[in-house]
């Protein structure tokens, strides 16, 4: 057991997602952060131990929703929709951005690009690793590699489907992140525009989870902040009315978490 505040939680230690005891501990939610059963089939297994859903913190195959709060929350059923993904830090950055965009002005096409702390994917000393520049040492080089936040937009904002596409540098930095999105709008647009528009949503439906900053900051500035995005508004460029480039900070590991966390109360009060 841990203690935590007074309360006892008991601790467990299995491989395999069906054999925890969720009926008798009476455990409604599962939050599977293991990485090792984003598919929906095997994540599924925690409900025939017991638990009622199951929430995958990361990109999921076979799911029956993937929710990045502020962005596509209103398409939950709580009749259907038992296995649920929250993305990834980086599409939770990417999504709130991208739609304020699509509603105000439109996007043709776009790409991104996010700047990431590395990750335990990666090796501290050049070691065997499927990706040849993830083999490389962390904390030594800036690393290019893949990343599926862009391409997986369309699964929160389905406009987006085959618009975006994008890649990751990672960076010898242990904490936060920045996306930098460019895009083709459909409507002509200043920097200001895209930066009030920002700011009218940041101040209404997604307050929480979009920030806007004039602030002259670096990335350490933003470890502990809570929200899945934060606009450096200093940084919003405009080329010919329509090539927009934004940028967004995101401290990957805490406000992630804290989606997590809205998430499955989010699902709690509409499955009451």
């Amino acid at each position: 057991e841990i203690h935590v505040a007074g309360r006892r939680i008991k601790v467990l230690a299995v491989r395999d997602p069906g054999q925890p005891p969720w009926k008798s501990l009476k455990v409604d939610y599962v939050i599977e952060s293991t990485g090792l059963f984003t598919d929906a089939e095997k994540a599924k297994a925690h409900m025939a131990a017991g638990a009622r859903k199951v929430i995958i913190s990361a990109p999921a195959k076979g799911e029956d929703l993937t929710i990045v709060m502020g962005v596509n929350d209103d398409k939950y059923d709580p009749r259907s929709h038992n296995v649920v993904s929250n993305a990834s830090c980086t599409t939770n950055c990417l999504a709130p951005v991208a739609k304020v965009l699509v509603d105000t002005f439109g996007i043709v096409k776009g790409q991104m690009t996010t700047i990431h702390s590395y990750t335990n994917d990666q090796k501290i000393l050049d070691l065997p690793h499927s990706d040849l520049r993830r083999a490389r040492a962390a904390t030594l080089s800036m690393i290019p590699t893949s990343t599926g936040a862009a391409k997986a937009i369309y699964l929160a904002i389905p406009s987006l489907k085959g618009k975006l596409d994008g890649v990751a540098i990672r960076v010898p930095t242990p904490n936060v992140s920045l996306v930098d999105l460019t895009v083709q709008l459909e409507k002509p647009a200043s920097a200001d525009d895209i930066n009030t528009a920002l700011r009218k949503a940041a101040a209404g439906p997604m307050r929480g989870v979009l920030e806007v900053t004039d602030e002259q900051l670096v990335s350490v500035d933003f470890r502990g902040n809570s929200h899945s995005s934060i606009v450096d508004a200093s940084l919003t460029k405009v080329v010919d009315g329509n090539l927009a480039k934004v940028f967004s900070w995101y401290d990957n590991e805490w406000g992630f978490s804290c989606r997590v966390k809205d998430l499955l109360h989010f699902m709690a009060r509409k499955d009451a």
